[in-house]
């Protein structure tokens, strides 16, 4: 069965409120949670970007269900930091805690004042990286040289089981890359000709037995009107092409972008309908294409609305 989880945005809502979300679909119905690391949002429209790791303990400890957040364990953070962070959860929480990497954004990782690599270099560093914190993970004392060192490190307190690594993919490329070192994949929705290519080419490189997570953009409201107009507040700074955005530093930078964004491009990246019965549709299609677990992300503000919806109707339906 596909599990159905929820996508908790810290760059929306204030983290107390966010804890309230997810309690919330979890009582609704959804089987998991999902959160973002960001240092900014994307725009000042969003307007939060609360710690995920300081939030994650306190929601895990609060909602029984599995949790995954995505991050770039190298850039402001140092890969033997996260290491240490994602063993105390595993170990608080056993078989309940997963992490997706990718190599970053400058919008996040820039604020340290380090040169922003290219994105082969930081590719590079995130397979450091990712090797280093699973030495870490199994007792290892560590001494690294590369994109950044390591010097005589070594956790005391691990978990049981090695967590779980998946890559955060969202070209053919990285996916392929990825397979074959990642636990799974996890990527986002988009057009069907764009997203098929990115499973096959993990599954074409060793991924063909490991699971697919996919976070789904979509807009629920009461009106077709509302979840177009809030889609279009929330999230036109997120569907400029990543070519444009991979080097943008700021929030403001990003709305600036985004000005050129119309409500019909919106609508062609996320799915935008106040119509439970075209939401089933869409995510069945997802299914079907072989995704292990959807992470369902409303990207407006109207939360409560869709999780009750989607949890009556919705979730039933795909299962």
């Amino acid at each position: 069965m596909t599990t159905l989880g929820y996508h908790a945005s810290h760059e929306q809502f204030p983290p107390g409120e966010l804890l309230d979300l997810a309690a919330h679909a979890r009582q609704a119905g959804f089987d998991a949670m999902m959160c973002s690391d960001h240092f900014h949002p994307w725009s000042r429209a969003q307007g939060q970007s609360g710690h995920a790791w300081s939030w994650l303990g306190a929601a895990m400890a609060r909602v029984d269900t599995s949790f995954g957040v995505v991050n770039s364990p190298v850039g402001r953070y140092h890969p033997a930091v996260i290491a240490q962070a994602v063993a105390t959860l595993a170990s608080m929480f056993p078989e309940r805690f997963w992490l997706a990497v990718g190599s970053g954004e400058a919008i996040n990782e820039t604020i340290t004042g380090e040169e922003w690599p290219s994105k082969d270099a930081r590719n590079r560093r995130l397979l450091e990286a990712v090797q280093v914190m699973r030495a870490l993970w199994r007792g290892e004392t560590v001494n690294h040289r590369g994109a950044f060192r390591v010097e005589h490190a070594q956790l005391f307190t691990r978990p049981e089981s090695l967590p779980q690594v998946y890559v955060a993919a969202l070209s053919p490329e990285t996916a392929a890359w990825g397979a074959q070192w990642a636990d799974g994949l996890i990527t986002v929705s988009q057009p069907m000709e764009k997203l098929r290519p990115i499973v096959q080419a993990f599954r074409d490189n060793g991924g063909a037995d490991k699971p697919l997570l996919l976070q789904v953009k979509l807009s629920y409201a009461q009106s077709d009107e509302d979840a177009l107009r809030g889609a279009h507040e929330q999230w036109r700074t997120n569907v400029v092409e990543p070519a444009l955005t991979e080097d943008v530093s700021t929030p403001q930078a990003y709305e600036a972008l985004g000005e050129r964004v119309t409500p019909e491009k919106v609508a062609g990246s996320v799915h935008v309908s106040a119509d439970p019965s075209k939401h089933v549709a869409w995510l069945r299609a997802y299914v079907e294409l072989g995704f292990h677990a959807l992470y369902l992300h409303n990207v407006n503000r109207w939360q409560r609305e869709f999780i009750d919806v989607f949890g009556r109707e919705v979730l039933p339906a795909l299962r």
